[in-house]
């Protein structure tokens, strides 16, 4: 149940607006923010297009973003946030999904966003998440705090457990497209590109993951998407 407030306690309320193309996890969030007294959801959206025009509109604190979503990818969407900035107030972004944090984390804290949750986390971890960046801080797990930690201490990258992190953010959306099934021309409509630019991109894929094939790059990009989603 919402806690009932005075309506200039409600204004003092900071605002949080939900990006996610799940219905059930946008009511969740949006039940849970709500019950808070000093929390409040402002707006929501189910696309990466609508979510950067309400953004503007409701002038949010703090914005919950997945990663995967139709109609864009969320790491492109915290770069238009960011680029957008001087159109709209400060908004510190929260990534909410269910990729693993080893290979995305970095990825989305470069594109701008100031925290990383998995869905799989407690509850009471995305209120402590908000309230966090809403101090001017960091919010991410412990294990990538140590992981990050460590490549501070030794001034520089340590190898990479897997060639899918030598992929760039367009790389990996373009990658992630085929592990859902989606051809070329659907990738080209879906990211808003060309579709010689698709592949232009596969074959810069196929490069770095040592693959020879199209067959043998959808297969992997496939088996990778199963274990993305898998406990």
């Amino acid at each position: 149940m919402a806690l009932e407030t005075t309506p200039d306690a409600d204004r003092l309320k900071k605002r949080i607006f939900i990006v996610d193309d799940h219905p059930l996890v946008r009511e969740w969030l949006t039940t849970l923010i709500n019950q808070q007294s000093d929390l409040k959801v402002c707006g929501e959206a189910a696309s990466a297009a609508d979510a950067l025009k309400l953004i503007g509109e409701a002038k949010p604190q703090v914005a919950i973003v997945d990663i995967s979503m139709e109609g864009g990818s969320g790491i492109e969407l915290i770069k238009s946030i960011k680029a957008s900035s001087h159109d709209m107030p400060e908004v510190a972004i929260i990534v909410l999904t269910m990729h693993d944090e080893a290979l995305y984390c970095e990825r989305v804290l470069r594109a701008g966003a100031r925290g990383y949750i998995m869905k799989r986390e407690a509850t009471k971890n995305v209120l402590q998440a908000i309230r966090r960046v809403l101090k001017g801080e960091m919010y991410f797990s412990e294990k990538m705090a140590m992981i990050m930690a460590g490549k501070f201490a030794e001034g520089k990258t340590p190898a990479t457990n897997s060639p899918v992190e030598l992929l760039s953010d367009r790389e990996l959306e373009v990658f992630q497209l085929l592990g859902r099934g989606c051809s070329t021309r659907q990738i080209a409509e879906e990211m808003h590109i060309g579709f010689k630019t698709v592949q232009a991109f596969n074959a810069r894929i196929k490069e770095k993951l040592k693959i020879s094939t199209a067959n043998e790059l959808l297969r992997e990009a496939m088996r990778w998407h199963e274990n993305q989603f898998k406990e």
